[in-house]
């Protein structure tokens, strides 16, 4: 009988080894390496200097910022365009839905690093972008070397790419939903957009607030469209928590200050999704 009981955990044991080793210890040692500094190439423990520190440095204020405002804005937009698309794709009579749907949703499926390659390309001063709008009578726009364009630029970018990801998280849901409610309310007198705004987003309230949370999630650790597309430039105005992470780590090989960085992102996430369901009122 002991033999028996103990039997599945040698099935689970891979797992749990594979989880601690590459999950779990990371974690861990991460956490040691934020309570450390490197001198003489030797980690000596600090205590809560690396933290203390956060507070003094204007690039890092300026980052949790830039992240916020990027956070702020983005996610929002991105959120309702991905519910307004998966109402409309989830439409009986439209013809080529597989269509629409697999061209939604192929930018998140592309390269990180080359779409953000190709925006940069695009938002260039003699770019498609500015391309378009000198057809149109207008002056060029500096994409990527004004501060509030280049964030701007960020923002369409990361639009572009995962819309389409959270488009099909949503009409994952709304097949699931009964056609009855919908027929009832039309019985009523109500419009297309006061079913969606009275029938399908409360019915879809858990799967909106997933779809935030992962994104907020995803803005906090923002990286790589600020590294290829910006560097953090200019003049800082698009560094974000992730990029100065990577600067830190991997440019000024200062990783217990890296590590404290990437736990306050840790306890940001942490709060913000306490606080979303809270909003949400979800358990």
């Amino acid at each position: 009988m002991k033999r028996n009981v103990a039997f599945p955990y040698f099935f689970i044991a891979p797992a749990v080894l594979l989880f601690a080793v590459f999950t779990i210890y990371p974690v861990l040692s991460s956490l040691l390496l934020s309570f450390q500094k490197s001198t003489g190439g030797e980690l000596i423990f600090t205590g809560l200097a690396n933290y203390q520190r956060l507070f003094g440095d204007d690039i890092f204020i300026k980052a949790l910022k830039n992240t916020f405002l990027i956070l702020i804005i983005q996610v929002p937009i991105m959120i309702f365009l991905a519910l307004v698309l998966a109402n409309a794709l989830n439409r009986k009579l439209l013809k080529l839905k597989g269509f629409f749907r697999t061209s939604f949703f192929l930018p998140a499926v592309t390269s990180l690093v080359a779409y953000a390659v190709l925006f940069s390309i695009m938002m260039q001063d003699d770019g498609i972008f500015n391309t378009a709008i000198h057809m149109l009578g207008l002056d060029s726009i500096p994409w990527l070397s004004h501060p509030v364009w280049a964030k701007i630029s960020m923002i369409l970018a990361m639009t572009w790419r995962w819309t389409g990801y959270n488009m099909v998280i949503f009409l994952a849901a709304l097949q699931n939903l009964s056609d009855d409610i919908y027929e009832a309310a039309a019985l009523d007198g109500a419009g297309k957009w006061q079913q969606f705004f009275h029938i399908t987003i409360p019915q879809l309230k858990p799967v909106i607030l997933f779809s935030t949370i992962l994104s907020t999630i995803g803005t906090l650790q923002l990286f790589d469209e600020p590294m290829n597309l910006t560097k953090g430039g200019p003049a800082d105005s698009t560094m974000t928590l992730g990029l100065y992470i990577y600067q830190n780590g991997f440019e000024y090989f200062d990783f217990g200050y890296a590590s404290a960085i990437a736990y306050v992102v840790v306890i940001l996430v942490a709060v913000l999704s306490f606080l979303q369901f809270k909003v949400t009122g979800e358990d």
